[in-house]
């Protein structure tokens, strides 16, 4: 009952937070309009394309995680999301996040696929829709954990090998 209830917090807390990013993309200080010129400035083109897929992606895996539905693939999500974050704008400035490295892009990143790993718990769509059907193992244990790390990894890294263009800086061409 403990870990059910912890598992919650910790889904809730977590998808929330991404589905925060998400909305704000959509409705906060910038907007789309906003989202897209910076994220051509990092050499991410289309930036009114990659501003939709990554407002919506941050929406729907935080949603998806804090309800617990499908969980690995909103952690999936997650992974594909914060590899590219790290990628593109913070692996250069190293791993502290007080330096802009890419500390907190790796945390949200292994809490859902940890999440993925241990199961939404109880108190989730996936137990209440699936728990005793025989899709239900495929949601938790070794296939989610699989099933968030490999999906994640491809979609972030077919992402950037596709579309990441770095801007070359003045007097380095």
């Amino acid at each position: 009952m403990a870990a059910d209830v912890a598992i919650l917090i910790l889904r809730v807390v977590l998808g929330l937070t991404m589905a925060a990013h998400g909305y704000n993309k959509f409705f906060g200080g910038g907007r789309i309009a906003g989202t897209a010129r910076w994220f051509e400035s990092i050499g991410m083109k289309p930036g009114t394309f990659h501003a939709r897929v990554a407002a919506s992606t941050e929406l729907a895996a935080g949603l998806g995680l804090a309800l617990g539905l499908l969980t690995p693939v909103p952690a999936a999500g997650f992974v594909a999301l914060m590899l590219v974050a790290a990628w593109t704008v913070h692996r250069h400035n190293g791993f502290f996040i007080v330096k802009e490295g890419w500390e907190y892009n790796l945390i949200l990143a292994v809490t859902a696929v940890a999440i993925a790993g241990t199961g939404a718990g109880r108190y989730s769509l996936d137990y209440a829709l699936f728990h005793t059907s025989g899709f239900y193992h495929l949601l938790h244990g070794w296939c989610g954990l699989a099933i968030a790390v490999v999906l994640g990894l491809a979609g972030g890294v077919g992402q950037l090998v596709i579309f990441f263009r770095p801007p070359v800086k003045a007097g380095s061409a």
